[in-house]
């Protein structure tokens, strides 16, 4: 016995042993400094290029020639400049197997051409999925996805981008943007999540829990830092008038929700705020960024935007001093994107003494750190097994879900929806039959309007309704185009010889600055024709397919039903025709006020002072708005407390009955109004939101937590503050009272 406990006791010092001196596996932070003092400047300055694929390109793909890399140009990137980043697609999308081919070009040109084998990050936008990948799964925008309020179902659709972009051998995904959507005139409205924070923070820190967490090793960027998206005039690209305090209440805190999640990366605005272009921003890109909301990752300019701080914004004066400006206010990685100059004049401002050694590299490790954390270092290279994972069956079907859920009713007078599959139907006007209505910018190509590069298998509006009701039941008359009449008077006649017309409106397709208008009315053409079509007595159901809410106040009264669908992706043709014909219960709602008059924006969090002597919130439909085909109510809404403290929470339960006859699913929206306050406040905020499924006649108990940031803004010292005071709760129609101490 004494002999087996020697030998016990020896092999377990042994075991010990061999475990106290394995080596640790090394930290990010370790290998990043390990690899940093064996880089030469160059190396460094070229970590921090980044450029387009075109820069390294024979051909362009288009509709009828395929995309070419140049290998020459390849290697003059990444052996003689050491470029970190490329990006973009140059101009069509790609095959899974023709992005593998081009990424492990090259990966091959860095592992195997550079002393110290740094892989490239590529950088691609897919925004609504993998858009830039042919056969991908293509969800809705993200205004569409906002409209769902199901952050289960935004944090799936995550989870199915990172794995077919990952599928096609890219690590890095230029979104979520995470600027709030309040200008209904800017073209980038469709990429946001709407008008308000807390359903942009929940809906944005989702999608990133989705992509990041869903063991594919995807970088997220939020985009784009900050205020980019309330220019005063509505133009892409143009000035945004924000104080500090407005800054902090209403644009930064997405960011921050953005950045808690996990966000390694952060694109600059390709704007200016308050005459200060975001590139040259050290308060905003440092002060605020780095040391307020404590972001550890990387910046990245948006195109070409160093360089326009000279030739555009005029705050530099040449060159030199806009690359200077950009790195010391906080940029760590230039889009130049077609050639190397950054990488020329960075490296001359560092020999020169203009901008330091820590500044490189500073910026420098923060992009090592990110690409070790992707595991590029490990396989820069598509993994094989996630091709099981492309375009599944699964995703399709989440994918459906997700854009039925995005399409809202407004208007239903006398349930005239869902139709019956035996009524004879004209459909018309310009977004019936066109993929591209459906799905929006950086589709395939960058504007998303090249129709005819769109899977012929995936269903229009129109062929979507056919294969509901049949050929034999469906007229179709194109109408007009979406700014020019076609054949109105033939549309007019045919709707005399059917029970219903479905009158499909809105915007074609399109992406930044090219999208930019004058007038949110609708075009004066589509107006035209469902004035015309109301004049004939018929029933009239209007689908509108559209990235922001075109004016439709003239045709609103006459309309018998109003769908509002904000680009639900490549299932939307499906979609509507679930709803139209009741297959699917409307569950959308509006994650924007849609306003009525092009002079009236209003949002729904508006404040007092706007609601007083003679002005008042009058939208043609308000946030949070939806209808469905059944009948929800509220009851016996209860707060735990109605006496706090200031870090006290509150627990609030409100039981949700579906009174009606159909299954649906119902958006349990919980507003908060502070009464008074040393700013003025809102007359009510969103600070809860859940979506509840109930069958006929069920009742389910929801419950809410208030926390003290719910209670809190932005004070007159542009300090974050609670104040003590009375507060309002308001779910539906039913209120509680509590106060703070």
């Amino acid at each position: 016995m004494k002999k087996f406990l020697t030998i016990s006791i020896t092999l377990m010092v042994c075991i010990f042993s061999i475990g106290w001196n394995t080596p640790k596996e090394k930290t990010s932070e370790q290998k990043v400094k390990e690899l940093l003092s064996k880089m030469t400047l160059e190396e460094k300055v070229g970590q921090m290029t980044q450029v387009t694929i075109q820069a390294i390109s024979k051909t362009q793909g288009t509709t009828n020639q395929n995309h070419q890399l140049d290998l020459t140009k390849l290697e003059e990137a990444v052996v003689k400049y050491k470029v970190g980043s490329v990006l973009n697609v140059w101009d069509v999308a790609h095959s899974v197997e023709y992005w593998n081919e081009v990424i492990s070009k090259i990966q091959d040109a860095a592992l195997n051409k550079t002393k110290l084998k740094i892989p490239v990050l590529y950088g691609i936008d897919a925004i609504h999925g993998a858009t830039y990948t042919k056969g991908s799964t293509l969800f809705p925008q993200s205004i569409g996805m906002a409209a769902t309020f199901n952050t289960d179902l935004i944090k799936k659709a995550g989870e199915i981008t990172a794995a077919e972009i990952k599928a096609s051998g890219i690590s890095w995904n230029f979104n979520p943007v995470m600027d709030i959507g309040r200008q209904p005139l800017w073209p980038r409205l469709w990429e946001t999540f709407g008008e308000d924070v807390y359903l942009a923070q929940q809906m944005g820190k989702n999608l990133i829990i989705g992509q990041q967490q869903s063991g594919y090793k995807v970088a997220v960027c939020l985009k784009h830092f900050a205020g980019y998206g309330l220019p005063m005039n509505g133009k892409d690209r143009t000035p945004a008038w924000i104080s500090e305090r407005m800054m902090k209440e209403y644009v930064l805190p997405p960011f921050q929700a953005g950045i808690d999640a996990g966000a390694p990366t952060i694109m600059v605005n390709s704007g200016e705020v308050d005459g200060i272009p975001s590139h040259s921003d050290y308060h905003l890109l440092t002060e605020i960024l780095r040391n307020e909301m404590k972001f550890k990752g990387f910046v990245v300019s948006d195109w070409e935007d160093i360089k326009r701080l000279y030739t555009r914004d005029k705050v530099a004066d040449s060159p030199e001093e806009a690359v200077r400006m950009a790195v010391m206010a906080g940029v760590d990685m230039s889009m130049v994107p077609y050639d190397f100059t950054f990488y020329d004049i960075l490296l001359k401002l560092v020999k020169d003494g203009k901008v330091p050694m820590k500044r490189i590299d500073e910026a420098v490790s923060r992009i090592l750190k990110v690409k070790f954390d992707l595991g590029l270092f490990d396989n820069p290279y598509q993994e094989a097994a996630l091709r099981n994972k492309f375009a599944t069956e699964e995703s399709k079907n989440i994918n459906q879900q997700a854009a039925n859920e995005s399409i809202i009713l407004v208007k239903n007078d006398n349930n005239i929806l869902p139709l019956s599959k035996d009524k004879k139907i004209l459909v018309t006007g310009p977004t019936a039959n066109m993929l591209s209505v459906l799905n929006g910018g950086w589709t395939i190509t960058w504007q998303g309007n090249e129709e005819t590069l769109y899977p012929q298998e995936k269903n229009t509006v129109l062929e979507a309704v056919i294969e509901k009701v049949g050929k034999d039941n469906v007229k179709y008359v194109e109408g007009t185009g979406f700014d020019k009449d076609i054949n109105t008077v033939d549309a007019v006649n045919s709707a005399k010889d059917v029970d219903v017309v479905l009158l499909c409106l809105g915007e074609k397709a399109y992406c930044e600055t090219p999208g930019n208008i004058n007038d949110l009315t609708l075009d004066e053409a589509q107006l035209n024709l469902a004035s015309e079509l109301i004049k004939t007595g018929k029933p009239v159901i209007v689908l509108m397919l559209e990235g922001r809410p075109r004016i439709i106040r003239k045709i609103v009264d006459g309309s018998n039903a109003i769908l509002v669908g904000l680009l639900p992706g490549m299932e939307g043709g499906n979609a509507a025709a679930n709803i139209l014909f009741g297959d699917a219960n409307p569950s959308g709602k509006l994650p924007i006020t849609y306003p009525k008059y092009p002079n009236a924006i209003y949002h729904y969090d508006y404040k007092p002072l706007e609601n007083f002597d003679g002005m008042s919130y009058d939208p043609q439909w308000g946030f949070g708005y939806g209808l469905s085909y059944t009948t929800f109510s509220v009851s016996d809404l209860k707060i735990d407390k109605d006496k706090i403290n200031k870090t006290d929470n509150i627990k609030v339960t409100v039981n949700v009955k579906n009174a009606g006859e159909k299954a649906g699913k119902e958006v349990v929206q919980l507003y908060l109004t502070d009464l008074y306050g040393s700013v003025s406040r809102p007359v009510k905020q969103l600070k809860g939101f859940k979506k509840v499924a109930l069958n006929p006649g069920e009742v389910k108990t929801v419950e809410f937590t208030i926390e003290p940031e719910h209670l809190s803004f932005i004070g007159r010292d542009n300090k974050r503050i609670i104040e003590a005071g009375d507060f309002k709760v308001t779910v539906g129609n039913l209120e509680k009272s509590f106060s703070v101490k």
